[in-house]
């Protein structure tokens, strides 16, 4: 990442304050922008209120699940949002499947425990 280009803003959806906080760290040291929703009603707020670069959607939050947020964000009118990379993250990805997370807009998914290599890698690929 070259020293001028603008910071990227990553929305973390994520219920949980434990993989909330080790995430927004982990993301930190790349230096990210960090923005929280700590349940499905947050999600679509935040994003019409703060440009993001990239949505790690924890599918099993309150209020609205990831997929549901994730279905809201991809019918958005605007395109800035509903493009978004849309990174699923889940403990039980095995309740779905890759084609349901697709069917739902899903970009890629990152099984938890969170590997934070991976997830580091994973979020370059979408927002550089």
């Amino acid at each position: 990442m070259s020293v001028d280009s603008p910071t990227k803003t990553i929305l973390i959806a994520e219920d949980s304050s434990v993989i909330l906080n080790l995430t927004r760290k982990i993301l930190e040291l790349q230096k990210y922008k960090i923005v929280l929703a700590k349940n499905g009603g947050e999600v679509l707020k935040q994003i019409e209120n703060t440009p993001i670069d990239c949505v790690l959607m924890d599918i099993n939050i309150p209020v609205k699940d990831g997929m549901q947020c994730t279905r809201e964000i991809r019918a958005h009118a605007d395109p800035k949002i509903n493009k978004l990379p849309i990174i699923a993250i889940t403990g039980n990805a095995n309740n779905y499947s890759m084609d349901q997370f697709r069917e739902a807009g899903v970009t890629d998914y990152l099984p938890k425990p969170l590997d934070f290599d991976a997830l580091v890698r994973v979020v370059k690929q979408y927002v550089g």
